[in-house]
């Protein structure tokens, strides 16, 4: 099971990437409607902006093994 999820996730990283940065902009979006000033709405801008995606597959496996043990 978690051998055919690993492959799975392997499959998809390429997408699960684009589609992450695709969203960049509905996030900054969405956090600018919120009631925070414009000092930490910057903040938010610039981290997302330096923000990168990264898929960690064998983090996965090892978190799904633990939660499928309980």
């Amino acid at each position: 099971m978690v051998s055919a999820g690993k492959a799975k996730m392997n499959r998809k990283a390429g997408s699960m990437t684009t589609n992450w940065n695709a969203s960049k902009g509905r996030m900054k979006e969405g956090y600018g409607l919120t009631p925070f000033g414009p000092n930490t709405k910057a903040n938010y801008n610039s981290g997302v902006d330096a923000g990168t995606h990264r898929v960690d597959v064998e983090k996965w496996a090892r978190n799904f093994e633990k939660g499928a043990s309980r």
